[in-house]
């Protein structure tokens, strides 16, 4: 059996906040948009319907704590976005963004809409300590 290996491209994309009981999750490193992604730790995936019953639910539960967890990090939230699509990153994941009226890109995508803006350090380290308690990690 395969081990779970993270693509390279979260990494160089996102902030590691910890492991839930199914996914990994983490920050995405974009300053204008509360967002949060999960990547379920099982080898091989690239669709939902590769994950069993039982992680399927995992998932759907592991959703509904990063929306909780999107909403801490502080923003206006108008708008919870959930998106599983893979066209770049074929690994399974699903993000989690909190979208609010007047964003960069409302009311479109995020994706492709500009380049990502950094965090200031300290808002960074406030970021992830908010998402990993409300995660509880």
């Amino acid at each position: 059996m395969t081990e779970f290996v993270l693509d390279p491209a979260f990494v160089a994309t996102s902030a590691a906040l910890g492991d839930l009981p199914l996914c990994e999750a983490r920050l995405q490193l974009d300053a204008r948009y509360p967002w949060i992604v999960l990547i379920p730790r099982r080898p091989g995936l690239r669709e939902i319907e590769d994950l069993s019953p039982a992680d399927r639910i995992a998932l759907m539960d592991e959703v509904v704590l990063a929306g909780a967890a999107v909403r801490a990090l502080g923003f206006q939230i108008d708008k919870l976005n959930v998106g599983a699509l893979g066209n770049v990153t074929p690994q399974l994941h699903v993000h989690v963004i909190g979208r609010r009226v007047g964003d960069p890109a409302w009311p479109g995508p995020v994706w492709g809409h500009s380049a990502a803006e950094p965090f200031e350090p300290a808002a960074l380290e406030a970021a992830v300590a908010a998402a990993r308690a409300a995660l509880s990690l």
